[in-house]
């Protein structure tokens, strides 16, 4: 954990751009109240369709313009042009934008080609070469392995692949095993890897969602918590608590481990990573 525990403890968010005006205005409502904690920045995901396309740009310029925060879009590989994305660089760079979050994206059903840009790797390399230091590239990182990996080596190789591309940080899959982070930074450092990597943590207030969502990105969601979260049936509160403290615990030994931070998936919620987050200490 050296390569890690030199950098500064930071405190992020992620939120994905709202379909409605009505969703929207609560967005507002929901990143106004995390004024507290002051986030280094909020970032905004990005979808393939261009409606959600434009939600995402609608809310960078919120974020970036009409709040105190720094805004930190994604950019995916999934139908994107040089063209498009030139432009679009552009108007980030004119926005005042300082960080993107490089992604290869997931491909929507029935697309079998992304486009111009097939990885990650690809898209950091042409932004790199276009834009030089302009911007901040954040990357994904996978402690337990990209699902489409054939093994850990595998994976480590191509992470490093796109970090040699000109990645300056990574954010990782949610997870919820403190040793999976452990080991990933080891082999990270046996390998030669040395830049944050900042755990992505997603707080815990569905057990079906939970179980949906880790299914389709490859994470694991232990047994003893799987059996635990089943056992509150339908008593949310009771779920909602216990996740609570099972994400303070978890987040708050990464910190103590010397993670340089944590990323938290905020699924457009205050609560409860507000409290989470309120709940830990970070050192400067």
């Amino acid at each position: 954990m050296k390569s890690q525990q030199k950098y500064a403890q930071k405190l992020s968010l992620e939120f994905f751009p709202p379909r409605t005006e009505q969703g929207m205005e609560k967005l507002k409502t929901v990143i106004s109240g995390y004024g507290d904690i002051q986030p280094e920045y909020m970032s905004v995901t990005y979808g393939a369709g261009g409606t959600t396309q434009e939600r995402t740009l609608e809310t960078v310029r919120y974020i970036q313009e009409q709040t105190e925060h720094d805004a930190a879009p994604h950019l995916t590989c999934v139908g994107t042009t040089r063209e498009g994305l030139m432009e679009l660089l552009d108007t980030y760079e004119k926005m005042g934008i300082k960080r993107i979050v490089a992604l290869r994206g997931d491909l929507p059903s029935g697309m079998m080609d992304p486009g111009e840009f097939k990885y990650a790797s690809d898209l950091v390399a042409f932004i790199k070469q276009e834009k030089g230091d302009t911007f901040h590239l954040e990357v994904a990182a996978y402690p337990e392995t990209h699902p489409q990996a054939r093994n850990c080596d595998i994976g480590i190789k191509w992470f490093k692949h796109k970090v040699e591309q000109g990645a300056d940080s990574a954010i990782t899959q949610y997870f919820y095993n403190v040793d999976s982070y452990l080991y990933f930074i080891d082999n990270c450092e046996r390998n030669g890897i040395d830049l944050p990597i900042v755990p992505g943590i997603m707080p815990i207030t569905n057990y079906e969602n939970l179980i949906r969502f880790s299914e389709g990105c490859g994470a694991e969601v232990p047994r003893w918590l799987k059996c635990r979260l089943e056992s509150f049936e339908d008593d949310k509160a009771s779920l909602v608590a216990f996740g609570q403290d099972v994400v303070t615990e978890l987040s708050q030994r990464l910190l103590d481990a010397g993670a340089p931070g944590i990323h938290f998936y905020s699924m457009n919620q205050l609560e409860p990573t507000i409290s989470i987050a309120k709940a830990l200490t970070f050192k400067g």
